[in-house]
């Protein structure tokens, strides 16, 4: 799912028949002692994602992960805010529990600071290039077609 493959020659962008959802979440270490405090946390996000990665029914399409010095950043891509919710409120799985664990034991402390934003991305109010990459982002959640036509410039591609 979520692996970067063979290149993709020339540009391609995203072909959508039906809305999704962005999902970007991440944290940032804003301490680095005691480790003790906050080890466990590190490890919730990749196993998150490997739950995920096993149940495809779950709704996740695609998604990236992204590591900038202090911060982790992962790039999602789900079938519908329905399934994002079902999966963060799922009792069973590992974000619930992960979730309520960061609630008694990291969120009165400034260590770790964490955060999310959440989009919808309808067919034609989107526009995105990629140019000699691997399948990535939207066109490798949902479909990539070849950038030609109306779909070479920037404008007519987020009026497709």
């Amino acid at each position: 799912m979520h692996e970067l493959k063979k290149i993709v020659s020339g540009r391609q962008t995203a072909k959508l028949d039906k809305p999704v959802v962005l999902f970007l979440i991440g944290a940032r270490l804003n301490r680095f002692w005691p480790v003790s405090r906050w080890w466990w946390f590190s490890k919730t996000m990749p196993a998150m994602l490997k739950e995920l990665d096993s149940k495809p029914e779950a709704g996740l399409l695609w998604y990236r992960t992204h590591a900038s010095w202090r911060m982790l950043m992962v790039q999602q891509y789900w079938e519908s805010f329905d399934k994002l919710l079902a999966y963060a409120q799922d009792r069973n799985g590992v974000h619930f529990p992960a979730w309520g664990r960061f609630m008694k034991q990291l969120a009165e402390d400034d260590g770790i600071g964490i955060w999310h934003e959440t989009y919808l991305i309808e067919p034609g109010r989107f526009e995105c290039i990629y140019g000699n990459m691997p399948l990535f982002g939207l066109a490798a959640a949902t479909s990539s077609v070849q950038a030609e036509g109306r779909l070479a410039a920037a404008k007519t591609r987020f009026a497709a």
